[in-house]
């Protein structure tokens, strides 16, 4: 009985994209036929391109959602990195500035992604075959025909979105930088995110019209161009990098939070940028610290620390914030004794 490489390997993993579950294509006498069409959409009721704008926008409300429950209901106050109190006491922007700032940005960055999508080519199928057949006959047998299905057909979507990730973190660690470094930029636009002192979830795009046009949604439109990313894919990588920046502001450090764990970017870290003693510190966001950590811009105090831990913990946070504010408060009444003796002193002269 003739039984075709790696057929059974094949029976237990799915198709893709409604390909053979067979892999004996790779192997035929001739080609397999080209057959160009266009991709159906996850929903009939829109294309996947429209799909991919209207995703990170629904992903950062429920998230969020679901932070402001936790804030509202107080659910975990454990894991808090400020006390509830101060988001009033120290934020200079009420809730509903945020709010309705955040819808504004959603609306300009839906309406540049629109643009951008009506001069994208029409993303197509029916060549997959094909092209892996082609790969077959170059890459040694010794890689199996399931290593090379599932290689070129998500494979190379991974490595398209992790380099979609990495221009992303280049860009806004750059940009952001320079927002911090330059006076003006950060009087006119970057001074309004940081009027959040104590950052909450919905508030994670509350920028200046300008700049969130400039770091979020020119970003990572130029990402998906430079890295030819398809409707699925920019999907992926929006909606991604939505959620991680929503968690980097929810001001929590809860245990099982994934994001937190995956990367060491993580809402302490962010926290401490927002912080007065730290906002000259910690650019990097939303995935990797790689840039801060070459050109020494991380927070200094953490260093060993984070070595072990590979992130800052809350509970190390907790402490250090603590100790700060009791420096704090020694530093005050110690002026204020000064003060109180110099004026004993001119009064006895």
């Amino acid at each position: 009985m003739n039984v075709t490489p790696n057929a059974t390997a094949a029976a237990f993993f799915p198709p893709a994209f409604g390909l053979k579950t067979s892999f004996g294509f790779m192997h035929s006498a001739e080609a397999p036929a080209i057959n160009l069409h266009m991709k159906e959409s996850l929903l009939p009721e829109m294309s996947d391109g429209v799909l991919a704008l209207i995703a990170p926008v629904v992903a950062y409300w429920a998230l969020s959602s679901i932070f402001h429950c936790i804030d509202t209901f107080h659910l975990a106050e454990r894991y808090r990195i400020h006390p509830s109190e101060e988001v009033a006491k120290r934020n200079k922007a009420s809730r509903f500035h945020v709010f309705a700032e955040v819808i504004l940005q959603h609306i300009i960055q839906t309406i540049v992604g629109y643009i951008f999508l009506h001069f994208e080519p029409t993303h197509m199928t029916g060549f997959e075959e094909n092209a892996m057949w082609k790969l077959r006959s170059s890459i040694p047998q010794i890689v199996p025909d399931v290593a090379l299905y599932y290689g070129y057909m998500y494979g190379i979507s991974a490595l398209k979105i992790f380099a979609g990730f990495l221009f992303v973190d280049t860009w806004q660690y750059f940009l952001h930088r320079l927002m911090h470094m330059n006076k003006t930029l950060y009087k006119w636009f970057h001074s309004v995110h940081h009027e959040l002192y104590v950052p909450y979830a919905y508030g994670a795009l509350f920028n200046n019209p300008v700049e969130g046009f400039l770091l979020d949604t020119l970003g990572t439109g130029i990402a998906m161009m430079l890295t030819h990313l398809t409707h699925r894919e920019q999907m992926f990588l929006y909606t991604f990098a939505t959620m991680k920046t929503v968690d980097d502001h929810c001001g929590y450090a809860l245990p099982l939070d994934p994001f937190q764990w995956l990367f060491p970017n993580n809402a302490v870290y962010h926290d401490i940028h927002h912080q007065q003693f730290g906002i000259k510190t910690n650019f990097a966001q939303p995935f990797f610290t790689f840039w801060d950590n070459l050109f020494e811009t991380n927070f200094k105090g953490f260093e060993e620390y984070q070595k072990k831990q590979r992130r800052v913990t809350i509970d190390k946070y907790k402490e250090f914030l603590h100790k700060r504010e009791l420096e704090k408060k020694e530093k005050i009444k110690n002026f204020k004794a000064m003060n109180a003796a110099s004026n004993d002193v001119k009064k006895e002269n």
